[in-house]
């Protein structure tokens, strides 16, 4: 009987950093076969299956259903001789360390590129963890030369010294530490080679939080109260990965995008009546309004692509593309999701229409690939779906624009000085004010309504 293998949680893609323990679907005592799969866990971007790297009889599972597992930490343990799986511990701890380095490679390098593997073997590096005052002693007898050489470090200065250096060198710490508005420079390092961590950074961030209900409490301003008094806390719940995600990402489009809105309403009567014979076949449904909303959008796209484009991450620089990859936002249990088509604008509108159903039903079921709930370049969000008729909605960073349509309904509507039942629909256009003005995103959104209200100029274009 070999030693026990353990199977650590591997990077599963796009530089995730944590996934939900969702379904075990193993239990100990249970024999597997190398890639059988052993659990479902939700990240930021899906649902996914864990394939085991080891065979042989599971001896134990580490965390219950619903628990938060970090990258790197111990999943389960394969004990017994795999049929057809590793040939033994010795070979298997080779493998996952080769294969963890290999990790802490790509991360440093920031390429975001590590796919689901058969682990990243051991978990989070080991060693002692330095006090600050060692850190500050070493950084200070760095030399200049040495301290402007050091790769990824970020400059502050500290009273009565010379200004030293605080490495960040994951990627992933630099953004989250972006997203939440935290200056590394104020940060205390606790890694271990005296860098900046991604604990280190919640921990500020937390800080920073109890410091201003302090300053609020101080204030004078009484919590919530009933009649009674003080409102009871009757539970916390913690933030899912997907909810942090979306969070981070809202609050940077909110505080880096100066947007603006331009809205109508249109008269989409006649297309409403010739919706059920565009059907591409006697045997075929006929597209959904969303299909149609989304393929006229992006035939205005081809007259107004600054809106399809991203801005550099200096701000000073347009990146406009040569196609669009168009987001479809979904409301699905687990939260507001934006799946993408690649290369929408190739497809006709029989085509977007049997992508969109699939796209939607995958996201629904949380089993949407990680890689297409990234690089959009313009957004569609029919929230008329959720029984409403406008929305403020936010653009989806890193894009310039998101078009949103709200209920299609029958109101009173004047036609050649009568007033008559048509069918109505609010469209808004929500913009980034550096990529355009108001008559640019107004010029698109026309042309948009023109087509909607005379669907058959459009023809030959859908």
């Amino acid at each position: 009987m070999s030693a026990a293998q353990v199977f650590h949680l591997p990077d599963l893609g796009e530089g995730l950093t944590e996934a939900t323990l969702m379904r075990w679907l193993v239990a100990v005592g249970d024999e597997i076969a190398v890639d059988a799969p052993i659990a479902e866990v939700e990240t930021a971007k899906s649902v996914v299956e864990l394939p085991s790297p080891f065979g042989g009889v599971i001896t134990a599972l580490h965390g219950a259903e619903g628990d938060t597992i970090n990258t790197g930490a111990p999943v389960l343990e394969v004990g017994g001789d795999a049929s057809g799986g590793r040939s033994g511990a010795a070979v298997g701890d080779s493998l996952a360390s080769a294969e963890h380095e290999a990790y802490r490679e790509e991360e440093r390098a920031g390429s975001g590129n590590v796919l689901i593997g058969y682990g990243t073997g051991a978990g989070p590096a080991k060693g002692r963890r330095r006090r600050r005052t060692e850190v500050v002693a070493e950084r200070a007898a760095v030399t200049p030369a040495q301290d402007a050489a050091a790769s990824p470090a970020q400059p502050v200065a500290t009273s009565g010294e010379r200004p030293r250096t605080v490495a960040v060198r994951s990627p992933i710490v630099r953004r989250l530490a972006r997203e939440l508005g935290i200056d590394p420079r104020d940060v205390d390092p606790t890694g271990s080679d005296g860098a900046v961590t991604r604990d280190d950074v919640l921990r500020a961030a937390d800080a920073r939080g109890r410091a201003e209900a302090r300053r609020t409490d101080e204030a004078g301003q009484d919590p919530v109260r009933t009649a009674d008094g003080p409102l009871g806390v009757l539970r916390t719940e913690r933030f899912s990965p997907l909810r942090k995600v979306v969070s981070a990402k809202l609050s940077r489009s909110r505080s880096e995008i100066p947007e603006a809105t331009v809205w109508v309403d249109v008269d989409i009567t006649d297309l409403w009546a010739l919706r059920g014979q565009m059907a591409a076949g006697p045997d075929e449904r006929p597209p959904s309004f969303t299909a149609l909303l989304a393929r006229f959008a992006l035939l205005g796209l081809e007259r107004y692509p600054h809106l399809a484009s991203r801005v550099s991450d200096q701000g000073d620089e347009l990146i406009v593309f040569d196609g669009v990859n168009l987001g479809v936002a979904a409301d699905t249990e687990r939260g507001l999701l934006v799946p993408m088509i690649e290369r929408a604008d190739a497809l006709s509108l029989a085509q977007l229409d049997a992508a969109l159903r699939s796209l939607g039903a995958d996201a629904r079921s949380g089993r949407i690939p990680p890689e297409r709930l990234s690089g959009s370049t313009f957004t569609v969000n029919n929230y008329g779906s959720l029984g409403v008729d406008g929305s403020a909605a936010i653009i989806n960073h890193p894009e310039v624009a998101i078009l949103g349509a709200g209920r299609a309904i029958e109101r009173p509507w004047v036609v050649d000085g009568e007033i008559v039942p048509r069918r109505i629909v609010q469209l808004s256009l929500v913009f980034d004010h550096r990529v355009c003005d108001g008559g640019y995103a107004a010029g698109f959104l026309r042309e948009v309504v023109g087509l909607l209200e005379h669907p058959l100029t459009a023809y030959s274009r859908v």
